[in-house]
């Protein structure tokens, strides 16, 4: 049986193992799913914002977080493609036409707002719009008319003078009953009635009424009505690139660095010793902020300066020490006698030869550069263009997310990044326990 054969085999006796394996493959299936239901394109355009997100709530928790606690409050509502359409009267170059939007309102709290889009269409004379809204109890309140151009958005839940007309906000007047002393949800069908004048036959206008919840999705909304759920899923496939190119860039590098070292000895090692001794007193997280501030947040130039500064790290020292008793070893000193090149020497038989115990170190790196690309972020120097699980944690802190109650805005983000860190974690501590005969009794 190979080494690789019995060190899977033993890997297996670790329940920790298994379990940081089952971590890490979930990981990795959300990153796939990520990159294959959201491209890079769309998921760029999507974090973005703008009028992408424009049924969306502002600020709105996890929907499963207020069931699970036996609340019902309302998710968003949008009405207006199955809406009732009757011609009331035509005249000459014209006509009157009354659309009617309704639907159910069965919840335990108000809606957050309540906006109304219109999509007119027309050559020269825009069209005249009434608005009325119905309660279950068949009482109607005005919401007023005015003329509606291409594209509008008609902002009930800001309307001043309604709310001066209602005694309270729009989104909590319109939905109660006005005789009650305490503002209580009415439940029932709510009716908008829209009547349209048009001045053109061929005239359209085409409505649409959000009624905006309090809860959404799985991962809830920020304050750009964003789902969260693209930068948590994004997020995903970008730390686990990050943090295996860096930690795979800076870990094999610096073996064959450190293997070139010990082969050649004499002024190479020295070199490469003083190197390593200057880099290790550097401080690695003030000089990527100070990249990001004083020349670019890209997540690439980022990496770039990670693995850089990684490959002449504390490690050359330790693998050094690893390397030098098989610099003495007899098939090297073999494969001098048969006429092999140093390159081949220093690739074919010396790195191998430490590679098991290289594996745990590599593993548990992972981790480390997903939060320090983490970090970077918070600190407002990730990549403007990337969703990523730093972005949303710097949002929250921007905008006080704790201190507002959002907690599902920094726990979501938070739970992955130590999901992430205990699964690669346990898999690399059982992995050094598998390849370290001197922790194997432990």
């Amino acid at each position: 049986m190979s080494p690789w054969s019995e060190g899977l085999r033993r890997l297996r006796r670790y329940p920790s193992a298994v379990a940081g394996m089952l971590i890490i493959l979930a990981l990795l299936g959300t990153a796939i799913y990520a990159v294959t239901a959201i491209p890079y394109s769309e998921a760029q355009k999507l974090w973005r914002g703008g009028e992408e997100w424009q049924d969306l709530p502002v600020n709105a928790s996890p929907a499963w977080t207020d069931r699970l606690t036996g609340g019902n409050a309302p998710p968003t509502l949008s009405v207006g493609a199955d809406a009732e359409r009757r011609s009331v009267a035509p005249f000459d170059g014209g006509r009157i036409e009354e659309r009617t939007l309704h639907f159910e309102f069965d919840y335990d709290d108000f809606p957050s707002e309540l906006n109304l889009f219109l999509d007119a269409e027309f050559e020269s004379r825009a069209p005249f719009v009434r608005m009325t809204w119905e309660r279950p109890d068949g009482t109607e309140v005005a919401l007023g008319s005015r003329r509606v151009g291409a594209r509008e958005r008609v902002s009930i839940s800001q309307d001043s003078a309604l709310e001066a007309r209602l005694g309270q906000a729009p989104q909590v007047g319109l939905f109660s009953d006005a005789d009650a002393a305490e503002p209580e949800v009415m439940p029932g069908t709510y009716r908008l009635v829209l009547e349209t004048v048009h001045f053109e036959e061929e005239g359209r206008l085409d409505p649409e009424l959000v009624a905006y919840g309090q809860v959404h999705g799985l991962f809830g909304t920020d304050h750009q009505r964003r789902d969260l759920s693209v930068a948590l899923l994004w997020g995903t496939p970008v730390a686990l690139a990050f943090g295996l190119i860096a930690a795979v860039g800076t870990t094999i590098t610096t073996l064959i660095i450190a293997a070139a070292g010990v082969w050649y000895g004499g002024w190479v090692d020295a070199a490469i010793q003083r190197l390593t001794e200057v880099n290790i007193i550097l401080p690695l997280l003030p000089i990527l902020v100070m990249v990001g501030t004083l020349y670019s947040t890209s997540i690439w130039l980022m990496l770039g300066v990670v693995v850089v500064l990684g490959i002449f790290s504390a490690g050359i020292k330790m693998y050094r020490a690893m390397l030098l008793p098989i610099r003495q070893a007899p098939y090297i000193e073999a494969a001098r006698a048969y006429g092999a090149s140093s390159p081949r020497i220093v690739l074919r038989y010396m790195v191998p030869r430490i590679l098991p115990v290289l594996i745990p170190t590599f593993v548990t790196l992972i981790p480390t550069y997903v939060f320090l690309e983490a970090s970077l972020a918070v600190l407002g120097l990730g990549d403007p263009v990337l969703p990523t699980w730093g972005k949303v944690l710097h949002d929250a802190q921007a905008q006080s997310a704790l201190y507002h109650g959002f907690y599902y805005w920094v726990v979501s983000p938070a739970a992955l990044l130590m999901l992430t860190g205990l699964g690669f974690a346990m898999l690399g501590f059982a992995l050094d326990r598998v390849f370290n005969p001197r922790l194997r009794n432990l």
